[in-house]
């Protein structure tokens, strides 16, 4: 059974979107590509061919996982969220308190993530560590170079 993943409407119209993208635009390209190489001769020793034939596998994977994320995902009402504590979709702002230095995120789904502009997915070490917790609550979160410890500052929507 797939895992259910909470998005905004906007983040499940652009997943919907490149899923579109790919079944009536990409999908048919590299089959038009594969029919290319194989007029070409002898396919044991055609090399378009055969990379076109991968990029067919990547991209029939690439649509059904695409497929599978669709199937799960449900949008939020954030409206109904409690605003107190850290949830999906929370807006918050950690200060690090080994250098004092402070980040703002965005909470989102993994599909939605982009660091650089401050979204930050829930399935992360950090992202995980810091769903439930309060303004003023310390987090102590285990990352790849060891334990880090953030204290929550602000919590909005």
């Amino acid at each position: 059974m797939s895992e259910v993943s909470y998005y905004t409407a906007e983040g499940l119209k652009k997943l919907k979107a490149e899923l579109e993208q790919l079944e009536a635009v990409e999908r048919p390209r590299v089959s038009y590509d594969i029919a290319e190489a194989r007029d070409k001769g002898d396919l044991s020793e055609n090399a378009e061919y055969h990379a076109a034939k991968e990029e067919q596998s990547y991209l029939e994977l690439k649509i059904a996982k695409l497929k599978q994320v669709v199937s799960s995902a449900r949008i939020v009402d954030e409206s109904l969220l409690d605003t107190s504590k850290i949830l999906i979709h929370s807006k918050v702002i950690i200060k690090n308190k080994a250098n004092n230095a402070e980040f703002s995120y965005t909470l989102v789904a993994d599909s939605e993530t982009d660091i650089k502009n401050g979204k930050l997915s829930v399935q992360s070490p950090i992202g995980r560590g810091l769903l439930g917790l309060k303004i003023g609550d310390v987090a102590e979160i285990k990352v790849p170079s060891g334990v880090m410890e953030f204290e929550i500052v602000d919590i909005s929507r």
